[in-house]
């Protein structure tokens, strides 16, 4: 293979399997920006060529075509991103993901909370869906962040599937509720789901993931990638060891749904909660050192599925010692694939 000059002096040579010309890797074995893999350019331009239509009477002006976030915190490492798809830049639609990032509590015993949606395709207010589900669960886990960070902490994998299984139906039921009143049917105001909380202790790489609705969890270890989405027939995160619920028959109950200030049955005079559209996902498991855990919704879950080119390539960039810089994560998490045009919004964790 030819080498090629770089700035700075030295060689390049190009990376095998990657297209385009921009897919070089330096002396140092870095790569530098990919434009797209597979066997030929996307539809679509790289760059985004139209704004959304904004309406100067509507609660939202603007939906920003990024939002680019990170942080550390224990022993890991967080990157997040969210970017519009080349068919919604190219046609100026809005973005339908959502990305929300935040941190409840200080110190060892705060609990880091990443929530991403998406809105229904084709649906009027489809991102205003997306960024409130994720405002209702952020705000019904900051109440409970400190029990939460206990549970996390203490391997109570049964309280926490149950209380968060509630917390989501009820953000999305607000959801529901919310296409009453609009006069609409709910289908067409409604969005996934997906969410991970990350403990800022030290000691404790216990990650929990849960969520409803299409997408991706996968984890790169030892330069592989492994696809550990919960399935919805089985029994999701099954327990790993150090990291199991207590027995049913403990005297303290499902502590962690009392704590959440949801009483248990419900009032008779209550509505009872509609269950979500789709199933509940749950997955709760023990990071090794060196471990990339990847979330994110179906537009990137699909082309990684799909094209084992972007598998290849993003285990190369995210098997280094270090994580990327936050425009390095951008980069990568927007090389694109012929046929893949939808929203992407991802959050990866690096462990120390």
């Amino acid at each position: 293979m030819e080498a090629q000059a770089v700035p700075g002096g030295g060689e390049a040579e190009a990376v095998p399997g990657v297209m385009g010309a921009q897919a070089v890797r330096g002396v140092r074995g870095a790569e530098v920006a990919v434009g797209y893999v597979g066997s030929g350019p996307p539809t679509y331009a790289a760059e985004p060529s139209a704004l959304p239509v904004a309406d100067p009477d509507g609660p939202d002006v603007a939906v920003p075509d990024t939002v680019l976030d990170g942080a550390a915190y224990g022993s890991c490492t967080l990157r997040a991103v969210s970017i519009r798809g080349d068919s919604a830049r190219y046609r100026g639609e809005s973005r339908r993901d959502a990305l929300l990032t935040a941190r409840f509590g200080a110190g060892d015993q705060a609990l880091v909370l990443v929530a991403t949606a998406t809105g229904a395709r084709a649906t009027p207010g489809a991102h205003r869906a997306a960024a409130e589900v994720c405002q209702w669960i952020a705000q019904a886990v900051g109440r409970s962040h400190a029990r939460l960070a206990e549970d996390i902490r203490a391997a109570r994998r049964g309280d926490l599937k149950s209380g968060l299984h509630r917390l989501t139906d009820r953000s999305l039921g607000r959801l529901r509720a919310g296409a009453a009143e609009q006069g609409v049917a709910p289908e067409r105001y409604t969005a996934t789901l997906r969410c991970l909380l990350l403990p800022a202790d030290p000691e404790c790489r216990v990650r929990v993931f849960f969520g409803v609705g299409a997408g991706g969890l996968f984890r790169l270890r030892e330069g592989e990638w492994q696809d550990i989405e919960p399935g919805v027939a089985e029994t999701p995160g099954h327990p790993v060891v150090g990291f199991g619920s207590r027995p049913p028959e403990t005297p303290d109950g499902d502590r962690l749904t009392m704590d959440l200030g949801i009483t248990t049955p419900p009032n008779p005079s209550d509505p009872a909660p509609e269950p979500p559209r789709e199933p509940f996902r749950f997955r709760a498991s023990v990071a090794q050192p060196g471990d990339t855990l990847l979330m994110c919704t179906a537009g990137l879950a699909d082309p990684l599925r799909g094209e084992p080119e972007l598998c290849a390539h993003l285990a190369r960039r995210w098997s280094e010692p270090a994580p990327p810089g936050l425009a390095a994560f951008l980069a990568d998490a927007q090389v694109r694939v012929k046929g893949y045009a939808d929203d992407r919004t991802a959050a990866a964790v690096w462990e120390a």
